[in-house]
């Protein structure tokens, strides 16, 4: 039987990781220096919109085992690089546009996390029950962001890093608790056969 090569899988969980870990640093910079020039903060967040929609698209098309993490991820992915695009090329005078364009991808993302966690509860993970909380504080964080977006640069930036923090935090644990990886993982008739015996193994 032909086996299923597990790389895009893992070029996708370890990249979620690695962007995670990224909007968690950003979001600690952005809360420690609220005085950063926007034009830097267009620009990085807008490499770093671009990067991580590609990412979300590898993951889409990785077809992990209990595809979780990464379902909805051909839109988001989509969305995160029209976003990118949009702030790479006019990175000054938009923090209302990027925080609310954030906000949305933030609370949509609460919102479909918050799915996931009640699919992983029917998948036996244990978890379930922290993606649920995580999902639903962050999806107020995104929409807080949204309803503030008319506030000052300075206390924007101080929500846009709590934002980005909260996200980041929930797209970590989401792919950590979420995303197995199997090797020499066999097409999706003999994945419902593993599922099963996965489950009854647990």
């Amino acid at each position: 039987m032909e086996i299923r090569s597990v790389t895009p899988m893992r070029i996708a969980k370890i990249g979620y990781i690695v962007m995670s870990v990224l909007s968690c640093i950003a979001g600690i910079l952005f809360i420690v220096l609220p005085d950063l020039s926007q034009t830097l903060i267009g620009i990085s967040i807008g490499i770093a919109m671009v990067v991580f929609g590609i990412i979300k698209l590898v993951g889409y098309f990785s077809k992990d085992l209990f595809r979780l993490a990464f379902q909805f991820d051909l839109e988001f992915g989509i969305l995160l690089l029209i976003f990118g695009v949009i702030l790479l090329l006019h990175p000054d005078h938009l923090m209302t546009f990027l925080c609310v364009g954030l906000g949305v991808v933030i609370l949509l993302d609460g919102l479909f996390k918050i799915r996931i966690a009640m699919e992983s509860r029917k998948f036996g993970i244990r978890d379930w029950g922290l993606i649920l909380a995580m999902a639903i504080a962050t999806g107020v964080i995104g929409a807080a962001l949204i309803l503030n977006s008319a506030k000052g640069a300075g206390f924007l930036t101080v929500l846009l890093g709590i934002s980005l923090l909260a996200e980041g935090l929930l797209n970590l644990y989401t792919v950590i608790s979420t995303v197995l990886i199997i090797k020499h993982q066999q097409p999706d008739g003999a994945e419902t056969v593993y599922y099963t015996t996965f489950r009854k193994d647990r």
